[in-house]
């Protein structure tokens, strides 16, 4: 079976973390019989056309290099929604992706094409396949539904792409839920995405007194309520904050007027390659996101052996149950953040427990190939369904 994926975030070279999941996805996939193509943005200096880590990509430029500001930011809906020039760009993106992915779909010949979020990719998705003479499968990551929910004009869009598609998954239940009350005729199948699990592993060493949080810098990702929750816990506990964005400035005033600057130490954005040594070291990982299509860093995080304290939002809660493989806080909750932490780190059988619990759920939910089968089996349901 040959399946064409759409996407704007993909791997740029090896341990890239952009779309990174979709990569082992496409590697899994071959133990399947299922091979992948992939359609995705063209960066700086990676070739157009190219084998990564043995699955085909073909890059597409969009505008002048200078205003390939779109891909790879992790800020596309956000931009396309506050600029004129940037929802320019992005009419020069759609007719780029088209062309590229018709051009790879006449080499390749797919039985399927498998869009990941309904915007932009899931929109073209519905073009090419309808050219093939093929089914459309798409994804919803998170962001893309927060998109159709959000901005005036993009849910009859959203519901374009969906009725053109033949299959709807969802990578968590709360996603799926999400997008059923945007369209209630909708019912997206639940399939995750995976992790790596040779990359993500325990290891030996861990930390009682340092907390990890990993992920963007804004709102979303809650770290401000790590930091309110600082001044709040029983013991003096350091922090490692693993990420870079647009709120950094105001988080660091915000320790410095909380007076647990000290305690904070900012690695900015690490490669994905450098974050296993912080999780097999991190007495705690906190993940306060709020919202989250998934939350994969909590997945690492297990993955790692690492106790997961996390926000009960999202899809987290398919991640983290609460009491078995990890806890839940109340989301935006200092206090309550400040309680689980000193609770988790002041019972260290009990975090071993969690941990252990929690690595164990991850590896039979979220390792590439379970994935993987999961993905096959919707793949063939779906051509049997369009050959009847």
């Amino acid at each position: 079976m040959r399946v064409l994926f759409l996407a704007h975030s993909f791997p740029r070279r090896a341990g890239d973390a952009a779309g990174s999941f979709l990569l082992r996805l496409a590697q899994a996939l071959e133990s399947e019989g299922i091979t992948v193509q992939v359609v995705a943005p063209a960066a700086p200096g990676i070739a157009n056309i190219e084998q990564l880590d043995g699955v085909g990509v073909a890059r597409f430029r969009y505008a002048p290099r200078r205003f390939e500001r779109l891909a790879y930011t992790g800020t596309m809906a956000q931009d396309v929604k506050d600029s004129w020039s940037a929802r320019l760009t992005m009419l020069s993106f759609l007719g780029s992706e088209f062309v590229s992915a018709v051009r790879s779909g006449r080499r390749f010949q797919p039985d399927l094409v498998h869009a990941h979020w309904w915007f932009p990719g899931g929109l073209v998705g519905t073009w090419v396949a309808s050219m093939a003479g093929v089914p459309l499968i798409t994804t919803l990551h998170g962001s893309d539904v927060r998109l159709a929910r959000t901005v005036v004009g993009a849910r009859p869009v959203f519901r374009h792409v969906l009725r053109h598609s033949a299959a709807v998954t969802a990578v968590s239940n709360w996603l799926a839920g999400e997008a059923g009350a945007v369209l209630p005729n909708i019912k997206p199948v639940v399939a995750p995405m995976p992790v790596d699990t040779t990359m993500f592993a325990p290891g030996n060493g861990r930390s009682t007194d340092r907390l990890l949080f990993v992920g963007r810098l804004n709102a979303q990702k809650g770290v401000l309520t790590l930091i309110d929750a600082l001044p709040a816990i029983g013991a003096p506990y350091a922090v490692d904050i693993i990420g870079d964005g647009p709120d950094r400035a105001a988080l660091e005033d915000r320790a410095r007027t909380l007076r647990v600057a000290d305690r904070i130490t900012w690695h900015g954005a690490l490669p994905r390659t450098e974050l296993p040594p912080f999780y097999q070291r991190a007495a705690a990982l906190v993940v306060p996101s709020i919202d989250e299509g998934l939350g994969l860093v909590a997945v690492e995080g297990q993955m790692c052996a690492a106790p997961v304290i996390a926000a009960n939002s999202g899809g987290l809660s398919d991640i983290v149950r609460n009491g078995q493989t990890g806890i839940l806080v109340p989301p935006l909750d200092a206090a309550a953040l400040a309680q689980a932490i000193d609770a988790v780190l002041g019972d260290p059988d009990r975090a071993r427990e969690l941990a252990a619990a929690g690595r164990v759920h991850a590896l039979a939910t979220f390792a590439p190939e379970s994935a993987a089968r999961r993905y096959a089996m919707l793949y063939r349901s779906t051509l049997e369904h369009a050959e009847k």
